[in-house]
């Protein structure tokens, strides 16, 4: 099993290639949450996300005859910026699979920092099997995106930088995909200070690792879907299991709305870019996911930025709807002059701000002299969103709520 003198070691390898981020004490969340919060910003690393570790070290211990052959993987995105820098720098040829709907942002990364990108498959898994085959036919070495101890060592290494830069921490929260990231950070953490709790966070619709210390066995789940790409596994990995039944304290999983929430709160109270798997342990905390006690000192590993900007639109409208600062509704006016502006005076009136309107005469789902009105509102939380349709339903509008 992965143990603290691996860790260590890796740190010497990936040292010239993966920056020491930074970890910075947030005034904001630990206001809103009464811990003393401090936030390991990994989203300024290298590639943008952690995955530039683990990679490092793996390729750094391939043999003379592995490093001819080339190395290849599978990945949503981050571990695969992170195997083509490295392999780009240590003069390795790389080839990528990717999943068709990866990001494209990610995509074009991945080709920038030198790899072959090859696009197969719905999700990671049937990208995985793909480069299998690819590892099979060209004699190129797998670098795992989680499930090899020396990828999990090289990830760990930002467990030594939190332990050292905040040795008065009490708790760490670390995102969950295939396991890689918090078996090496676990690792690290209780090799140093066995008494530090590690807490493991999963999105709830790719939850494999929650499942399976349930059952005490690997549950694979038959798909995935939450806006956490970065996290969005199947499966954690056989090498990581162990670890993590032995050194996680709890694991414990939030929703793509509470992920969106913590996100936009980054963005507009700290002026931090995560990505959704970035966003997740925030959100267990805001969330009140596990306990915790006042004044606590908690680390969330803030684990990557390379969000795409259409995903990061979605996500942020997501966010805005969770905390009843944006509203999108419907109603039915009568087809005459004037019914437009009564309803937009009554929005006036409650200080709505109006995005957009759709207006439309011709909706089968309305009858012949009326109109179909969908409004996009700017509020201000969930008391004024109550507000706002009370109004209109006191002044006899029928009100449909679309977001």
């Amino acid at each position: 099993m992965l143990e603290l003198a691996d860790v260590e070691a890796a740190r010497e390898r990936v040292a010239e290639t993966a920056r020491h981020t930074p970890l910075e004490y947030s005034h904001t969340f630990s206001a809103m949450t009464g811990a003393a919060v401090h936030l390991k910003l990994e989203t300024f690393q290298r590639t943008g996300a952690f995955k530039i570790r683990g990679a490092t070290n793996r390729i750094a211990t391939l043999t003379d005859a592995e490093r001819e052959a080339g190395v290849v993987t599978a990945s949503a995105g981050n571990h695969a910026q992170g195997v083509a820098l490295a392999a780009t720098r240590s003069g390795v040829d790389s080839k990528i699979v990717m999943p068709e709907p990866a990001p494209v942002s990610k995509v074009k990364a991945t080709r920038n920092y030198g790899a072959e990108v090859v696009l197969h498959g719905e999700d990671y898994s049937e990208a995985a099997d793909h480069a299998h085959e690819i590892e099979r036919e060209e004699g190129r070495t797998y670098v795992h995106a989680f499930d090899d101890p020396m990828v999990m060592a090289g990830q760990g290494t930002i467990g030594l930088e939190i332990v050292e830069d905040c040795p008065e921490v009490e708790t760490v929260v670390v995102p969950i995909g295939g396991g890689g990231l918090i078996s090496g950070i676990a690792t690290a953490i209780k090799g140093r200070n066995p008494d530090v709790r590690v807490i493991g966070v999963q999105a709830e619709g790719a939850s494999s690792a929650a499942a399976s210390l349930a059952k005490g066995e690997i549950v694979e789940r038959d798909s995935v879907e939450t806006i956490a790409d970065g996290i969005a596994t199947r499966r954690i990995g056989d090498e990581t299991f162990p670890i993590i039944r032995e050194r996680v304290d709890e694991v414990v999983t939030v929703s793509d709305e509470e992920i969106a929430v913590a996100l936009t709160k980054l963005l507009e109270r700290s002026k931090t870019l995560v990505e959704g798997a970035g966003a997740v342990p925030l959100a267990a905390v805001l969330e009140d996911q596990f306990e915790y006690a006042d004044d606590e000192v908690i680390v969330p590993t803030l684990c990557g930025g390379n969000i795409d900007l259409n995903t990061l639109t979605t996500v942020i409208l997501r966010g805005l709807v969770k905390t009843g600062r944006y509203l999108r509704l419907r109603t039915v006016l009568k087809d005459r002059p004037g019914t437009l502006e009564e309803l937009t005076n009554i929005l006036s009136r409650h200080r709505a701000n109006i995005y957009a309107i759709r207006h439309d005469r011709t909706s089968r789902n309305v009858a012949l002299n009326d109109a179909e009105v969908e409004l996009d509102l700017e509020t201000r939380g969930h008391d004024h969103v109550e507000t706002v349709l009370d109004a209109l339903e006191d002044a006899g509008y029928e009100t449909e709520v679309l977001l």
